[in-house]
């Protein structure tokens, strides 16, 4: 999973404003308020790249200008196509993202498939003030953290779909707006403090001897659900804050979590990203599983540390090794007890 998707978003249900997708959606598309949306926006160490804007006005007064998609689309973010999207799917995929070639053909036949997808959602990212809403985010975040987050978070259309909100590294961020499992306004206003984590996390994590394993990338993602929880204030249910879960499906993993436990235990030092713990949705060790694992796994952990260490001590995690911070949460022996 290093060289993998390292982020990925676990909120992409529901949303969160008053300001419904379908209302905006009903709204006629505007190409001239498009072009006036700035190339990028820059907030803070976070650049915010508008490539959706340039996927669109290739197809203006209906003739496909491919020379836009390269210099606006393609290079602006070459790494996120190359070195991201160009590795995740496959040699088989490869060849769409990594040259401009394949830019230019993908872009023109995905638009005209989804023309009015794209334009209503388009819309959506139109009603958003951007950058008022990253500085107001960042300004709660830099409160709470001890490092502050630099990435580039390029906004985009894509012709395969799997990241949701996330990416491979800091530098080769996405939010997959045509991603039919993501609700752009609620990831926008839940995801981003638990993207933001990971952002600081990875910072601290490099610094871990066996940062690559099961178990880091499990704490790696539970600290970023818990830091949500903690974000909000708390009042957030903690189901919703891993996963976007409903009480039932947390009741499960509670109710199978001396189980659950026991059987990932062997994984945690698998640094070959194939194990249940990371991919039971593959490997299907726990078929049942209404979520992933290790969301799940290493918020507990956490969850534990903190019962144990006082409401402030989650800070304590970005300097803990994954293996010290198990041990000092007293989890497993929670876990004996049981």
């Amino acid at each position: 999973m290093k060289n993998s998707i390292l982020f990925l978003s676990a909120f992409v249900m529901l949303s969160c404003s008053t300001r419904t997708p379908s209302a905006v959606a009903n709204k006629k598309f505007d190409y001239n308020r498009l072009e006036k949306v700035a190339d990028s926006v820059k907030v803070e160490n976070i650049v915010i790249k508008n490539l959706f804007k340039h996927q669109l006005l290739a197809h203006k007064n209906q003739q496909y200008d491919s020379a836009r998609i390269v210099t606006n689309v393609y290079l602006p973010h070459k790494k996120l196509w190359d070195s991201c999207y160009g590795v995740i799917f496959g040699d088989e995929n490869a060849h769409l993202f990594n040259n401009p070639k394949g830019m230019i053909a993908w872009n023109k036949s995905l638009y005209e498939k989804n023309k009015q997808e794209f334009e209503n959602k388009a819309n959506i990212i139109l009603s958003i003030n951007l950058k008022k809403h990253f500085q107001k985010t960042l300004s709660q975040f830099n409160k709470l953290v001890p490092y502050k987050p630099k990435a580039k978070i390029s906004l985009i259309f894509t012709p395969i779909t799997g990241i949701s909100f996330g990416g491979c590294n800091a530098e080769q961020f996405a939010l997959e707006l045509n991603n039919k499992d993501v609700n752009i306004l609620y990831s926008l206003e839940k995801a981003l403090p638990h993207e933001l984590n990971h952002l600081v996390y990875e910072h601290f994590r490099n610094t871990d001897s066996n940062g690559g394993s099961a178990l880091s990338q499990t704490i790696d993602e539970g600290f970023a659900c818990y830091f949500t929880y903690v974000f909000f204030t708390r009042k957030m249910e903690k189901y919703e804050a891993v996963e976007n879960m409903s009480e039932e499906n947390w009741n499960w993993y509670i109710n199978n979590e001396k189980q659950i436990f026991t059987k990932l235990k062997p994984y945690f030092d698998d640094n070959s990203g194939n194990n249940p713990l990371l991919r039971n949705d593959k490997l299907k060790l726990f078929p049942e599983a209404p979520k992933s694992m290790n969301y799940w796994l290493g918020f507990r952990i956490i969850e534990k540390y903190v019962e144990k260490n006082g409401p402030d001590s989650w800070k304590d995690v970005y300097h803990l090794s994954a293996k010290d911070l198990l041990e000092k949460s007293g989890y497993e022996k929670f876990i004996e007890s049981l």
